[in-house]
């Protein structure tokens, strides 16, 4: 699993938390940051992924463990 990855969903959920959080209170500035967090996590995430696919796909083609 790419670091991205990990990151990227700590974000989102730790995000989806303050949005949530931020709502249930009224607090529409909570709100906006968790939101943004949010976005900013699944965008991480989906680069993790994309790095993941590619290196993947090299091992295919390759035959070589690119693991470091």
């Amino acid at each position: 699993m790419d670091k991205d990855q990990i990151k990227g969903r700590t974000k989102e959920a730790t995000g989806e938390i303050k949005e949530h959080v931020g709502r249930a209170l009224g607090d529409r500035d909570l709100e906006a940051r968790g939101h943004a967090q949010e976005q900013e996590g699944k965008l991480q995430k989906d680069l993790g992924d994309a790095k993941e696919a590619t290196k993947d796909k090299l091992e295919d083609l390759t035959g070589k463990n690119l693991d470091h």
